[in-house]
């Protein structure tokens, strides 16, 4: 019986000697990342709402810095309406766009100017041009990318502002950037963002943490831009509960009072 514990347990201890440097090559590997520090949103919460000034900057970051590599495949130019733009200024933004439209009468596809119907143009034809265009890899779209990740809007706030000089004895190869919160660090997308390097329209002073909080909250919309209307409709239906129930528990008294007098 001794013997058979025995090699139980030095079963057990080799499972775990196993299982221990599996886990502590990961970690010297750099396979794993630091969880992203909890960022403050607008959004967040029953009652949080979508800041519609930082979510119009977020647009503009998107324009000036992350469209010319990534899409936004769910979003037309009319859904803009969700974050403030009035009609005027989505045709604007509709109108600076080509769109291949057709056939004609003549069975020619030809080119016009964008309407607001029309989706976000992407910056690739397809994907082997993308991957062509960025060492063979797709940029991914952007449209649900705070949903996609885990950590939500936080890790990809602290993904954008992570970039750093790798740690000593780290060597980032050719191509590639070290980002403290990327699974691995080694991310083949440089540092998109830099201080002042948009103009804001509304004057807000550029620094990457601020340019990341806006492309984040504007990205938290387009993943989810019936969000508002949602949480909206979740508080009436409490209100309506609430009240129901309280009518109920008057009925109830009311019927048990007079059959407790009978």
């Amino acid at each position: 019986m001794r013997n058979i514990l025995q090699k139980h347990l030095n079963l057990y201890f080799a499972l775990a000697v196993v299982v221990f440097s599996f886990g502590a090559a990961d970690s010297m590997a750099g396979g794993k990342a630091p969880k992203p520090p909890k960022q403050e949103w607008s959004f967040d919460g029953m009652f949080g709402t979508f800041d519609k000034a930082a979510a119009q900057r977020g647009f503009q970051v998107y324009q000036e810095v992350c469209a010319g590599c990534h899409s936004l495949r769910q979003i037309d130019f009319r859904h803009l309406a969700g974050i403030g733009y009035t009609e005027e200024q989505i045709k604007a933004f509709a109108a600076e766009s080509e769109v291949t439209d057709g056939p004609d009468d003549e069975g020619e596809m030809f080119e016009r100017s964008g309407i607001p119907a029309d989706p976000l143009p992407s910056p690739f034809a397809n994907d082997q041009a993308a991957a062509a265009s960025n060492n063979g890899k797709v940029p991914p779209d952007l449209s649900l990318m705070n949903k996609a990740r885990i950590g939500g809007a936080d890790y990809v706030y602290a993904l954008l502002t992570g970039y750093t000089d790798p740690p000593s004895g780290i060597e980032v190869p050719e191509g590639g950037s070290y980002n403290t919160y990327y699974p691995g660090h080694i991310i083949a997308m440089a540092a998109p963002l830099s201080d002042e390097g948009v103009e804001y329209q509304d004057g807000t002073k550029a620094t990457v943490a601020q340019q990341a909080n806006d492309v984040v909250t504007f990205l938290a919309w387009t993943a989810e831009p019936e969000m508002e209307r949602r949480k909206s409709m979740g508080l009436k239906v409490l209100i309506f509960l609430f009240i129901f129930t309280a009518l109920l528990y008057r009925v109830k008294k009311v019927v048990w009072k007079g059959a407790k007098l009978r």
